[in-house]
């Protein structure tokens, strides 16, 4: 009725949160309650802040999607990795994420292929979410995300960072940096880490 073809069109109807409903819900309510708070949460200012970065709605929540996922779900670098992204966007780079390849895996193999280190093989996968294999922002979101990494994108840092690494010394946080030289070091040194800790 809403032009929703498939659960893909649905993730960005929810938000990562805990929510409480009685067994006996209808299935009506049950979609009533979060297309409601869909609508609370694109407030006028938010409208704004959209139209003002210029993307899409279907942008802003697979960019969103992108940092969820980047950021581990922490708040802390958020607006920086929005910011890097959006970054990578303007300059027609490759957004290169690491997630989106996973999840195009994932996707093709039916969410049958756990992946714990992406390798140079998975950059090949053909797929739409892929964005070592394709410019520009995924079709949708690579998962369901939360309100901080939405907001992270309509408020996202004015950087100029265009690369980033996982940092081996303080775990679950990056390695900014809009250097190639330094982010080779980085990349090399997070290699490094990984083959010490046999993750493959």
């Amino acid at each position: 009725e809403k032009g929703l073809n498939n659960a893909e069109d649905l993730k960005k109807y929810f938000f990562i949160d805990t929510y409480n409903f009685f067994w006996t819900v209808k299935p009506e309510e049950f979609f009533k309650k979060f297309e409601n708070q869909y609508n609370d949460f694109w407030t006028a200012e938010r409208i704004a802040k959209e139209k003002q970065i210029g993307l899409s709605r279907d942008q802003v929540y697979a960019l969103a999607s992108i940092v969820y996922k980047e950021s581990g779900g922490k708040p802390d670098e958020m607006e920086t990795i929005a910011g890097l992204y959006m970054n990578r966007y303007k300059k027609g780079m490759k957004l290169q994420s690491d997630p989106t390849v996973i999840y195009a895996v994932n996707k093709a193999s039916n969410f049958t292929t756990p992946i714990k280190r992406v390798l140079y093989k998975h950059l090949r996968e053909q797929s739409p979410y892929n964005t070592y294999a394709n410019a520009g922002i995924p079709p949708g979101p690579i998962c369901v995300t939360d309100k901080n990494s939405v907001d992270a994108v309509l408020n996202y840092e004015k950087n100029n960072y265009i690369f980033m690494c996982a940092n081996p010394q303080k775990f679950g946080f990056h390695k900014f940096t809009n250097n190639a030289v330094e982010h080779e070091k980085n990349a090399k040194e997070y290699q490094q880490w990984l083959n010490s800790k046999n993750i493959k």
